[in-house]
C-alpha cells in the first residue's frame, strides 16, 4: 500500500490554490475535531439574509493559514528570521484558533455552555490534540497563549490587524456579496514589517489600513449586526433557553444525545473535563437544525412557535433606536401578545425582549495598529492618518433594539 501524499493543494474561491505546508498540518486538518468545522456555519444564521453565506469555519481556518504563510514570507523577506519550527507553529496556531466554536459560531456562544468563550474551548482542544500528537503543538500553544518571547507572533494571530480579521472580512464579503467589506489583504501583508519585536505597517500602506478599518465597520452594520440575522440569532437562543426550561420541568424534548447532555447540565469552564470536551466535539449545526425541525411540532406553544420562526424564516420585527426602549413599551407588547395567545407574561417574554448592540471598528484602548514611518518612528494609525474618519471609527457606537412578533403591528 502506497504512502499518502500529505502535502496537499486545495482550491479556494478567494485565494486560488492553498498549500498544506507540512505533514503535521495535514494530520490536524484530517482530525475529526477539525473536520467538525465543515459543519459549523461561519456567519451563524446570516444566510437567512444573504443566501450565499453558507461558508463554514473550515473554509475560514484554511484561509487564515494561507494568509499566515504569506505574512511569514513577507516578514522573512524584510530581514526578520523565522525558523521552520516557528513557521509550522504559527500556521498550526492560526489553523486551530477557532476550533472551539459551537454550532452557528457566535450565535450560540453562551447558550449551550455558560461563562466560557470559544477561545477558551479552542485552547482545551489544542491541549487535547497536543497530547495526542506527542507534544508537537507545544510551541503553537505557547504562541497562542502569549507565552512565547517573540510577541509579534501573537499579533499575527490575535490583534487589530491579524490574519483572522484579514480572512473573515474578505471571505464574508465574498459570500454575502457585501462589496463594502472587501479588503486588499495582499497589499496589507506586503506592507507588514517587524520593528522591535512588534508588528507594524509601512507608512505607504496607511491607506490600505484605513480601507480595512472602514470595511470592518461597514461589514458589522451590513452583515454581522444586520437586524434580520440578529433577530434570527436571538430567537435561536430563546428556543434553546425554552427547551432547557422544559427539560428541567421534566417535559420530554427530542434532540441528539450530545445536545441533550448540554441541555440537561449547566456546563461552565470548570466542568470541561475530557468527557465533556468529547461530547462538545460531537455538536454542530445539524444537531440544532434537526432539533428545531422536531420542536416545531412540540405541544409547547413557545417552543414550537420559536422553532417555526427559524425553520420557516418567519422572524419577529426588530426596531433600532438611539435611546433605550421604555419598560412600558415592552410591557404593552407582552400584555397584547399574552392576551392574543392565552399565555403567561413569562412565556410572552420569549417573543418580546430588548437589548443593545455595539460596533467599534478600532479600539484605542487595545494594542494599536502601528505605522512605521520613513523616519523610523512608530505611530498609532489614528494619529498617523490624515483621514478624520479614523478618529470617529475608534469611538464605540451603541444602538438599542426591541424585538416583538410582527402580528402586534399588523392590521
Amino acid at each position: 500500500m502506497g504512502q499518502i501524499n500529505k502535502l496537499k493543494i486545495l482550491n479556494d474561491p478567494i485565494y486560488g490554490f492553498i498549500t498544506i505546508p507540512d505533514t503535521l498540518i495535514y494530520d490536524l486538518v484530517q482530525h475529526p475535531y477539525f473536520q467538525r468545522l465543515r459543519r459549523i456555519s461561519q456567519m451563524g444564521l446570516s444566510y437567512l439574509v444573504y443566501p450565499g453565506a453558507h461558508h463554514t469555519r473550515f473554509h475560514h481556518a484554511l484561509g487564515c493559514m494561507h494568509m499566515m504563510q504569506k505574512a511569514i514570507e513577507t516578514i522573512r523577506f524584510k530581514g526578520t528570521v523565522i525558523s521552520k519550527e516557528e513557521e509550522i507553529a504559527l500556521c498550526t496556531a492560526i489553523l486551530l484558533h477557532d476550533i472551539g466554536h459551537g454550532p452557528f459560531s457566535h450565535a450560540m456562544e453562551h447558550s449551550i455552555v455558560e461563562n466560557i468563550s470559544h477561545e477558551s474551548i479552542s485552547m482545551l482542544f489544542m491541549d487535547k490534540l497536543n497530547a495526542e500528537f506527542d507534544g508537537k503543538l507545544t510551541l503553537a500553544i505557547q504562541i497562542f497563549r502569549g507565552f512565547y518571547h517573540r510577541k509579534f507572533m501573537l499579533e499575527l494571530i490575535s490583534s487589530q490587524l491579524d490574519m483572522d480579521r484579514m480572512d473573515y472580512l474578505k471571505r464574508d464579503s465574498f459570500y454575502t456579496g457585501v462589496a463594502e467589506g472587501n479588503v486588499n489583504s495582499d497589499r496589507l501583508i506586503q506592507m507588514m514589517i517587524v520593528v522591535d519585536d512588534k508588528l507594524a505597517i509601512e507608512e505607504k500602506g496607511i491607506y490600505s489600513v484605513e480601507k480595512f478599518l472602514m470595511a470592518r465597520r461597514l461589514m458589522y452594520w451590513q452583515a454581522y449586526l444586520h437586524k434580520t440575522s440578529l433577530a434570527a440569532e436571538l430567537i435561536l437562543t430563546k428556543a434553546l433557553k425554552r427547551a432547557k426550561e422544559l427539560i428541567h420541568k421534566g417535559v420530554e424534548i427530542d434532540c441528539s444525545a450530545p445536545l441533550k447532555f448540554f441541555m440537561e447540565h449547566k456546563i461552565e469552564a470548570a466542568d470541561f473535563n475530557d468527557e465533556v470536551l468529547e461530547l462538545f466535539s460531537r455538536l454542530d449545526d445539524t444537531d440544532i437544525i434537526s432539533a428545531l425541525k422536531a420542536w416545531q411540532y412540540h405541544s409547547d406553544f413557545v417552543l414550537s412557535s420559536l422553532s417555526r420562526m427559524i425553520i420557516n424564516r418567519d422572524l419577529p420585527k426588530i426596531k433600532f433606536g438611539e435611546e433605550k426602549f421604555s419598560k412600558e413599551e415592552m410591557e404593552s407588547y407582552i400584555r397584547d401578545f399574552s392576551a392574543r395567545n392565552g399565555i403567561t407574561a413569562h412565556e410572552s417574554g420569549y417573543f418580546v425582549f430588548k437589548g443593545r448592540i455595539r460596533n467599534q471598528a478600532y479600539d484605542k484602548e487595545a494594542a494599536p495598529i502601528r505605522i512605521y514611518k520613513k523616519d523610523k518612528s512608530i505611530e498609532d494609525v489614528v494619529e498617523a492618518s490624515d483621514h478624520l474618519n479614523l478618529k470617529a471609527l475608534s469611538k464605540p457606537v451603541t444602538k438599542y433594539y426591541i424585538c416583538f412578533p410582527k402580528v402586534l403591528v399588523e392590521n
